[in-house]
């Protein structure tokens, strides 16, 4: 369980001494970066999770320190290191959002309030002088850029200029080299979204005019840009949505009361529905696409089962339900949170009996499987927000007692702890932005009971070792490895996990 964990161990020499002062730890594990906005009111750090992204050993998210509005600001972890990055709207809030990385920079929309409004596409490299306007692209009015995705050397995106309605655009961070990829809809705007690259093309969903919202390719030049396949011929829209790579292909669903699951090798007659999952009336269809090793995962209603997770590798027989979780008749949570840790596909779903909870699957029947029923007393630990960092799961979860509150799971159930509970008197993960892994500390925004939310953190590289007075009822486990061996110590109290390495 342990040698899974990030935390690194610390040797020391002798004997361990329960009950003395000789146990403590330099450092407790999990610590406010910094109080932006000092007082109760708190600084909303990434209060919108498209405003919270790591870019090269940066975090870069929205805050607001009660004097200068939600505006950019930078951490690397550190008090010293988590700084305004720019005052960019002097006189109100410049609300920056959208965040992409790209060539080791920052872009981002925000608007400066020299117009009203006017959001436009910004960057940034984490100075003062390094943020500015990369280009004005409506002059009347903000061209507010979206859906920015990275591809053949350039960042793509959805804007509007003073000609145009909603189009595709593309920027090599300059102003100059920021210009319209392709006019789609030379009538009005073709509101491309969805942007995703895969087997080395760029698709996207958009609308010409003549045809509805179907998946489109582009190569970045007008030429290049084409409509794959009409789904639904002539005005009608398919609704092309969560468009997911996996293994070269393009999976994404499609339909208007017929939504099911389909494919795309990028050619019309390589873009096939994969299987009708529910031949009745169904408008919703496939949700939650997530590539797990080259397999798709992904929930949906099949009209007898209810929302479940179910998998395909791109063929009718391939697509299957993994297993029925909830058998009860009656609609209830939709599996949710699915993400991707070293092959094995961890996520929050309900079996009727113990409520919300952290399940894995690695694709079978018999290996899909709750992680542990967090909370058992109360009801649903409801997890959320889980991220990959180096092999471990991290998420919030509420076990009943602490509330939501910051975990850890291996994939097993003595594996799944809670790594710190930051606010004694109620729950401390409640807002929005989410985890970023940065030198090795997991940053996210918390409210500790008393300073509201901030920026806080936790230190992979330290043992998380509570000082002995701190420690209350210790139950311990001593594995023998060679010639040195490790305890684990938990407190029961807090229901966390230490690494107490010693020699014996």
């Amino acid at each position: 369980m342990c040698a899974s964990l990030p935390w690194k161990l610390v040797f020391v020499a002798g004997c361990i001494h329960l009950g003395t002062s000789e146990l403590t730890s330099a450092e407790p594990v999990q610590f406010r970066v910094k109080d932006i906005n000092p007082g109760p009111e708190g600084s909303y750090p990434g209060s919108r999770p498209e405003a919270y992204l790591a870019v090269d050993g940066t975090l870069f998210f929205s805050a607001n320190d009660g004097t200068h509005g939600s505006e950019l600001w930078k951490s690397d972890g550190t008090t010293a290191g988590t700084t305004l990055v720019k005052d960019i709207h002097v006189e109100y809030y410049s609300f920056p959002q959208h965040f992409a990385s790209f060539d080791g920079r920052l872009l981002f929309t925000a608007t400066d309030g020299l117009e009203t409004p006017n959001y436009e596409l910004w960057t940034s490299d984490g100075t003062e002088a390094g943020t500015f306007l990369v280009k004005d692209i409506k002059s009347s009015g903000g061209s507010y850029p979206d859906h920015m995705t990275a591809f053949n050397g350039l960042l793509f995106f959805e804007a509007e200029d003073d000609t145009h309605g909603r189009e595709l655009w593309m920027t090599d961070g300059t102003e100059a080299g920021t210009v319209i990829a392709a006019d789609i809809n030379p009538t009005g705007g073709s509101g491309p979204s969805d942007l995703t690259v895969c087997g080395g093309e760029l698709f996207f969903s958009a609308s010409d005019g003549t045809h509805g919202l179907e998946v489109w390719k582009t190569d970045g030049t007008q030429a290049g840009t084409v409509m794959v396949k009409d789904i639904r011929p002539g005005e009608d829209y398919s609704f092309p949505r969560e468009l997911t790579h996996v293994n070269g292909v393009l999976f994404f669903s499609a339909g208007y009361g017929d939504r099911n699951l389909w494919v795309s090798d990028g050619t019309e007659a390589g873009t096939v529905m994969v299987k009708d999952i529910n031949p009745s009336y169904t408008d919703e269809g496939p949700l939650r696409l997530t590539n797990v090793n080259g397999i798709l995962f992904f929930i949906v209603d099949d009209g007898t089962h209810g929302y479940e997770l179910w998998k395909s590798d791109g063929t009718e027989a391939g697509t299957m339900m993994v297993k029925e979780i909830n058998p009860s008749p009656a609609e209830g949570y939709r599996p949710n949170w699915l993400t991707n840790v070293n092959g094995t596909l961890f996520f929050a779903a309900d079996d009727g009996t113990s409520g919300i909870e952290l399940w894995k699957s690695d694709g079978t029947e018999a290996g899909t499987m709750m992680v542990k029923n967090i909370s058992p007393a109360v009801g649903d630990s409801s997890p959320k927000w889980l991220t990959n960092v180096s092999g471990t799961l991290f998420f919030a979860a509420n076990d009943g007692t602490y509330g939501i509150e910051l975990w850890a799971s291996n994939g097993t159930a003595g594996g799944t702890v809670m790594v710190a509970d930051i606010n004694p008197s109620g729950s401390s993960l409640t807002g929005g932005g989410g985890l970023a892994f940065v030198n090795d500390k997991l940053l996210f925004p918390a409210d500790d009971g008393t300073t509201g939310v901030e920026l806080w953190g936790v230190d992979l590289t330290l043992p998380a070792i509570p000082a002995v007075s701190d420690w209350g009822l210790v139950s311990m486990i001593v594995l023998l490895l060679g010639a040195a061996g490790f305890v684990l110590a938990k407190r029961q109290k807090k229901g966390t996990f230490w690494n107490v390495p010693f020699f014996y």
